[in-house]
């Protein structure tokens, strides 16, 4: 079982991002990184200096941006597009859809800042909706890193695996929650604490939350599994069974909405092949203005949260 049990470094996700492309792209020409002037945000700052003629800047044009990574990719290349996550899947989703998926494009859509990063800019720069609108893609795979090795993998996956998919790089700093050696394969869980009376299943920042939550409940006499589900989509339905047979309740935590995302993909797991209680932590809607560690407390987000829903489910078996 990974432990938080005294306050952890934490690190700010895109680092890794960007220096795992760096690496992968001095042994791979086809690497090229495609950006709508966010070389900032999206630290490909040193990619630029390094690469100057493997970065394209199309300039805030988000639906071009996509269109140009897909022209790329049918020409031979591997296109990293980064942007911030809501304007990249909100103004540009009918590209992500025509151009990358249903024409089977290896484009790898890089969302930086995802969920409630943005804080006090409010619910125009909250991607809160991502998960659910990528998952509706077909063809699309989906996945949420939860920590610098897993984001460092998810590189690294995403150039290898030939496929369309949408990366979600977290820009709110997190703790390292893998194990060393933890597999990182395509729709593939990794259960990160064993228990028995609940499941937890998270993605992304709310997955060392989670881990909290266990140790919470642990000295309430509740034993906890927790599953970081980096592949939302093509979700782990064997781990998402496994749960449902050996605790028969499960909670599920995610930075987004509740419409659509992680939750909504469990509960239609469950609700078709082995009915247990679920309760799903998220966004419900729009969300008010605050500081990013405000929001997810106002929504209970927190490991207090998903400890007080996990005692809920419990106590509805």
């Amino acid at each position: 079982m990974t432990v938080l049990t005294t306050p952890s470094p934490v690190f700010d996700c895109r680092s890794d991002f960007a220096d795992e492309l760096i690496a992968l792209a001095r042994a791979d020409e086809r690497i090229i990184a495609v950006c709508n002037d966010s070389v900032g945000s999206s630290n490909l700052v040193a990619f630029r200096a390094e690469f100057p003629d493997r970065l394209v800047n199309v300039g805030i044009a988000e639906q071009d941006l996509v269109g140009v990574a897909a022209g790329l990719a049918n020409a031979g290349y591997v296109p990293f597009v980064s942007a911030a996550a809501p304007f990249l899947t909100g103004r540009a989703l009918e590209q992500i859809k025509a151009d990358v998926a249903y024409s089977e494009r290896h484009v790898v859509l890089c969302g930086q800042s995802p969920g409630m990063a943005y804080g006090e800019l409010g619910p125009t720069h909250h991607s809160i909706e991502d998960l659910s609108w990528m998952r509706a893609v077909p063809g699309l795979r989906v996945v949420v890193p939860a920590d610098p090795a897993q984001t460092r993998a998810a590189v690294r996956w995403a150039v290898a695996s030939g496929h369309p998919c949408y990366l979600r790089v977290p820009r709110f700093k997190v703790p390292v929650v893998t194990p060393p050696g933890a597999p990182f394969e395509t729709g593939r869980a990794v259960r990160l604490a064993e228990g028995g009376d609940v499941t937890v299943i998270a993605v992304g920042t709310m997955v060392s939350r989670a881990l909290a939550a266990a140790e919470l409940l642990a000295a309430q006499g509740i034993s906890a599994r927790v599953v970081n589900m980096t592949f939302v989509e093509p979700l782990d339905v064997a781990e998402v069974m496994a749960a449902a047979e050996d605790t028969g309740a499960i909670v599920t935590a995610e930075e987004g909405l509740l419409s659509g995302g992680l939750g909504a993909a469990v509960a239609k797991v469950v609700v078709e092949r082995r009915p247990v209680p679920v309760r799903m932590l998220g966004v419900p809607g729009f969300a008010p203005t605050g500081s990013t560690a405000f929001l997810l407390d106002h929504f209970g987000l927190t490991a207090e949260g998903v400890a007080a829903a996990a005692r809920e489910v419990v106590g509805r078996m």
